[in-house]
């Protein structure tokens, strides 16, 4: 196998990239458009292609069945949730209210993203966790030249969210799906050029990004940014805005997928 080009395709799943989805991204489905359109028009030179697939238990910290108020009603979805709204008794945490509580802690300690409460979402084993229709079409004509790609799988412990791919926005201790991937790192090293799609651009694209920057530079130096094949959560690409600004800083590459030449 060439070790020149990989392509890097962040949670482009049903449930982000299709209307009918739980927590549709607007425009993903023209995302996933272009980036299937890159992957047929440039198979021959794709030496590599991982995605990753957000996957959440029912019972997770971030959707609504997990809180409740004084009343026992679970919050709506997009409710941001404080640590000083939980010691006043505003929310209260169905599970493991002092290992959430320590999570809340840690999180705005961390200043990044405050705790949202999603739509119940890419939930493990539902049609809104499987690829993009589009997207799975051009990744299966693409495995047909003899090639595999890569599933990486994120979210699924519980109790802490998980944005970026490489780690859990605050990780475990003991729970290693929550810990550095160090693995899927190495891997992407083995290439000259890796380039980042996927969903959504505010948060899991951005994330990513960040933690490349922070844990893995030299992965993150081989970097380009397909800007046209992501889009944001409404009302929120102001959370990723600061990282992309550093990634251009420190010199990752951006580009349109017509312009991408392999």
């Amino acid at each position: 196998m060439a070790n020149k080009n990989a392509l890097l395709i962040i949670d482009a799943q049903y449930d982000f990239c299709h209307p009918n989805g739980a927590l549709y991204v607007p425009g993903a489905e023209k995302d996933m458009e272009r980036l299937s359109k890159l992957i047929n028009d440039q198979a021959d030179k794709i030496d590599h292609i991982c995605v990753t697939l957000d996957s959440h238990p029912v019972n997770d910290v971030s959707h609504p069945g997990f809180w409740q108020d004084k009343n026992g009603n679970p919050p709506a979805p997009f409710t941001i949730i404080t640590l000083q709204e939980v010691q006043e008794g505003k929310w209260t945490p169905r599970f493991y209210p002092e290992k959430v509580i320590k999570y809340l802690q840690d999180l705005e300690a961390q200043g990044q993203f405050p705790h949202c409460v999603w739509p119940e979402h890419c939930l493990i084993g539902s049609k809104g966790n499987a690829l993009d229709d589009q997207l799975m079409d051009s990744l299966k004509n693409w495995t047909r030249r003899g090639k595999f790609y890569q599933a990486v799988t994120k979210g699924t412990y519980p109790l802490t969210e998980h944005f970026g791919i490489f780690m859990a926005q605050i990780p475990v201790a003991d729970r290693p799906e929550t810990q550095l991937n160090q693995s899927l790192i190495k891997t992407l090293e083995n290439f000259q050029n890796v380039y980042v799609a996927g969903e959504a651009r505010s948060h899991c694209v951005a994330t990513s990004l960040k933690q490349a920057l922070d844990y893995a530079p030299g992965l993150a130096d081989k970097m380009v940014v397909i800007e046209d094949c992501m889009s944001d959560v409404p009302n929120m690409g102001h959370l990723g805005t600061p990282i992309y600004d550093e990634a251009k800083k420190r010199g990752l590459r951006f580009a349109k997928a017509a312009d991408v030449q392999l």
